[in-house]
């Protein structure tokens, strides 16, 4: 298929390079006064709008050319001919970077212009980038979806204090292997390169992550739910146990904004060898039978556990062998890039990065950066349009923190897919939502309007969001099954299906910032 596409890109790339050899230098619109008209091609909205503020009055004499300007948004957007001959002779081409950017790759390799600027907004904000998350209540994205077990399809990475239910060893009945041996041997390298793919690190640099974070002195556990006991044996062949007593769980709030419930037991024979303090954590807060965990333990006290942001024993059924362990590394490992403990399955990055106003302040600096090495005559002038642009950035982002700060309630619900992860995160704000921002899906489930509409109902929210492309029909039926059926649905603008029209009537990305922040005050009274 890649095959494919790259031979019809080139096929394009050739058909714009001969319609340009036709043109005699009267018709030649890439020409100015000053000799060179520069060609700049930005795929969505935001980026589109930033590069024109920051050229200012230049941009009169700059072609600037917004590719996603027909409503469609950035995951269902497929490059024309005409759009790809666009991208291939520009100065300066802008594009998320994310997912649905694929074909961006083909596009950059088969350019005409070799001295292109490519810049990658996801790629500037480094570690700012955030993992996709689903919530709890929120449809599972069929388009994204592997077959799972029960046991995943309960982990949650993000939930509310009173969700966490207690737990026996029941849970963790079985036995388990360290996965740590399978690092050491090579079985596991097919996964670190298959990780190095599409993450921030080399095969090398992964294996090297996880040797730290999997490293472990015990070879097996084996747990047995009805005495409660635990029989544990280290690499030597030691064995060692102890019965168990449950003694509560522990909240651990993650550096990035996730959460995990560690479910703690004490030894009841302190003397048997056994680790006198031990925790599990499975990315699950409710009774269940796991699929595999991750295991620390002390002799000393809970609060003596080492760092489990750093380290992280894993361990999977003992029946498993190097291919089973493989392929759930693969389908179910855990990102590194924003710590291990996120949720299991393949990474996939959140790639809304431009509803961030403290995004947008970082990456605004850096297109004036990029314009500046392209254009250095007149560096002064683009330096001086960002800088009083990003201060307008700030002003909105202290008055979305102030509205926040002010207001009744901290919780936003959406009765449709959820792009704004980014804005809430900034703000402090909880969510609730149908759909995760990237899906496809426009139906939803009886159960997933039941939970949705009792948050309403637990919450006192006063309205349900939707996005500028839906059609408000689930969110009407959400308010339509709360106890008082009187929530309103207000919309906020994603910026994903801003149109050519809508720029023609003056629609600017502060202009949509400003309206989605009247719309948030409404939602959180």
């Amino acid at each position: 298929m890649k095959k494919l596409i790259s031979l019809f890109l080139c096929l394009v790339l050739m058909l714009g390079v001969l319609a340009g050899c036709g043109k005699t230098p009267a018709a030649d619109d890439n020409k100015d006064t000053d000799g060179k008209k520069l060609s700049i091609v930005a795929t969505i909205f935001p980026a589109y709008d930033w590069v024109r503020q920051i050229l200012g009055e230049r941009a009169s004499d700059v072609d600037l050319t917004l590719l996603l300007d027909s409503g469609a948004d950035l995951h269902s957007y497929q490059p024309t001919a005409d759009d790809m001959v666009k991208i291939s002779n520009c100065d300066m081409f802008v594009y998320v970077g994310g997912e649905s950017d694929e074909w961006v790759k083909d596009a950059l390799a088969n350019a005409t212009n070799k001295n292109m600027v490519a810049v990658n907004l996801m790629d500037v904000l480094g570690d700012s980038v955030k993992e996709e998350e689903i919530v709890e209540g929120m449809e599972h994205d069929h388009d994204h979806d592997h077959e799972e077990s029960e046991a995943h399809n309960k982990e949650v990475n993000t939930f509310e204090d009173d969700q966490v239910q207690d737990r026996s060893l029941k849970d963790w009945a079985g036995e388990w292997q360290s996965a740590y041996p399978y690092v050491l041997d090579g079985s596991l390298d097919k996964g670190f390169a298959h990780k190095a793919e599409s993450g921030k690190m080399t095969a090398e640099e992964y294996k090297a992550y996880y040797a730290t974070g999997y490293e472990t002195e015990l070879k097996t556990i084996a747990i047995n739910g009805d005495t409660n006991t635990i029989t544990f044996t280290d690499v030597n062949g030691k064995t060692c146990a102890s019965p168990y007593k449950y003694v509560g769980y522990y909240i651990q709030d993650w550096s990035t904004g996730t959460r995990a419930a560690m479910y703690r037991f004490e030894a009841v024979n302190k003397a048997s060898g056994a680790p006198a303090f031990i925790e599990f954590n499975d990315h699950i807060i409710e009774p269940c039978q796991a699929e595999h965990f991750h295991f620390r333990s002390s002799n000393t006290g809970f609060d003596d556990i080492e760092d489990p942001e750093n380290r992280w024993p894993t361990f999977f059924p003992a029946d498993w062998n190097a291919e089973d362990i493989l392929e759930a590394f693969i389908g179910h490992d855990h990102s590194d890039d924003d710590d291990h403990h996120h949720e299991d399955g393949e990474v996939e990055y959140d790639e809304h990065v431009w509803l961030s106003l403290k995004n947008a302040a970082v990456l605004c600096a850096e297109l004036a950066n990029q314009l500046s090495k392209l254009d250095a005559d007149h560096q002064e002038v683009y330096a001086t349009n960002a800088t009083a642009y990003i201060e307008k950035i700030s002003a909105l982002d202290v008055k979305y923190q102030e509205a926040v700060e002010a207001a009744k309630v901290k919780t936003v619900l959406f009765g449709d897919r959820f792009p704004f992860r980014y804005l809430v995160d900034d703000y402090g704000l909880s969510y609730y939502a149908a759909f995760v921002g990237c899906s496809a899906e426009t139906e939803a489930s009886f159960e997933t309007i039941i939970f949705l509409a009792n948050k309403v109902d637990q919450l006192g929210l006063n309205a349900v969001l939707t996005i500028e492309s839906g059609d408000g029909k689930i969110a009407r039926t959400i308010i339509e099954n709360t106890a008082a059926k009187s929530a309103q649905v207000l919309q906020m603008d994603s910026m994903q299906s801003t149109t050519a029209q809508d720029v023609a009537n003056g629609a600017t990305y502060l202009g949509a910032m400003e309206k989605n922040l009247d719309v948030l005050k409404e939602a959180l009274k």
